[in-house]
């Protein structure tokens, strides 16, 4: 991927989050912004959301986005001015949830031996 392209989804990752952040809470959870892919001749963004909540309100959140994507990009291209504004499309990220039981292995890990110095 060009420089270029890194450089306009990092942008468009970290304006979403502000934008989404600000306007679209959800209640009884926690929506991030974990990820934005680009097509390389910039006309869809695929925005990975991460939603820690119950199941059936994930994909809920997910839909909910991608109903008011119309006012999410207005807001964000008033952000960020792109010659082409590529059309958002949110999904459903679940490496949030594949991380927990690995945390939970760590923590469980007993803790390391101490070190002896050499005689």
């Amino acid at each position: 991927m060009s420089l270029r392209l890194d450089k306009v989804r990092e942008l468009l990752r970290r304006e979403l989050s502000l934008v989404i952040e600000k306007d679209y809470r959800m209640e009884n959870g926690l929506l991030t912004v974990h990820d934005v892919s680009i097509t390389p001749d910039l006309k869809q963004a695929f925005v990975y959301v991460g939603v820690i909540s119950k199941p059936h309100q994930q994909e809920a959140a997910v839909e909910k986005l991608n109903k008011a994507r119309g006012s999410i990009q207005r807001d964000l291209y008033k952000r960020v001015k792109l010659r082409n504004s590529p059309q958002l499309i949110f999904r459903l990220d679940h490496t949030t949830e594949k991380a927990v039981p690995l945390v939970q292995l760590i923590d469980s890990l007993p803790p390391p031996a101490e070190d002896t110095p050499p005689a």
